[in-house]
């Protein structure tokens, strides 16, 4: 990395928290520690971090709750969760609060200096690489708000995860054209060889259940069989 990459460790176990500044701080990142929820959004909210170590079992709160918050004021920072918690659930649940990654403990520290650099390589830039861009969508019935991560379908707010909102975001630059799986895999997940895999389907199904009111008959993320997903809509000036 170029520069310096601030990372912030929220985590209330002292001996694991000390031991990642120590471990991150040879691995090159600046470091700052939170010992629970509301020290930890309070951190974040003092100065801009690249990365979040987010353990969900806090003294003072869900660590789900810190994630939404931080995402609903508009924090881009990414965030990857520690938890004991390696239910299925548990992990689709922190990825659809807007985690870019969910890794179980106990874990290596090899293992996760290496996630740590692949989810940093795959956000950085994002959202300012391609200059100022619009944040705010209006198309009647579906709102989009990309700095807070939210969409309003109807009279029903949904949060995005950070996977949903760079597909939402790819799609709508791209509004009326296919965007081909490919394209999604490698701007989004930034895949190099491109894995036979159902990720970008997946990922679609559950952005659909937000943005559309009728999933079985989509109005705004359609299907262009064989080929890829095609976003339809006016905005509304």
């Amino acid at each position: 990395m170029d520069e310096k990459k601030r990372v912030l460790v929220i985590e209330d176990e002292a001996d694991l928290r000390e031991g990642l500044k120590h471990n991150l701080e040879i691995d090159g990142f600046d470091v700052d520690l939170a010992g629970d929820g509301r020290s930890g959004l309070d951190c974040a909210g003092r100065k801009p971090h690249d990365l979040v170590l987010l353990d969900l079992m806090l003294p003072d709160m869900d660590g789900l709750d810190v994630l939404r918050q931080l995402r609903e004021r508009g924090d881009h920072a990414a965030v990857i969760i520690l938890s004991a918690r390696g239910q299925d659930h548990d992990k689709v649940a922190g990825l659809e609060y807007g985690a870019d990654d969910y890794i179980t403990k106990p874990f290596g520290l090899a293992e996760l200096t290496a996630r740590i650099r692949a989810v940093l390589r795959r956000t950085s830039g994002k959202p300012e690489a391609k200059g100022r861009r619009r944040e705010l969508y209006d198309f009647g019935d579906l709102k989009v708000d990309f700095r807070r991560f939210t969409v309003h379908n109807g009279e029903v707010e949904s949060q995005l995860s950070r996977y949903e909102a760079d597909i939402l975001r790819m799609l709508i630059d791209r509004i009326g054209e296919v965007v081909t799986r490919r394209d999604l895999l490698t701007e989004v997940w930034g895949y190099v060889h491109l894995p036979t895999t159902r990720t970008v389907d997946n990922h679609i199904a559950r952005l659909r259940k937000k943005v559309e009111i009728d999933v079985e008959h989509p109005k705004h993320v359609i299907t262009v069989h064989g080929l890829g997903y095609r976003f339809d809509g006016d905005a509304v000036a």
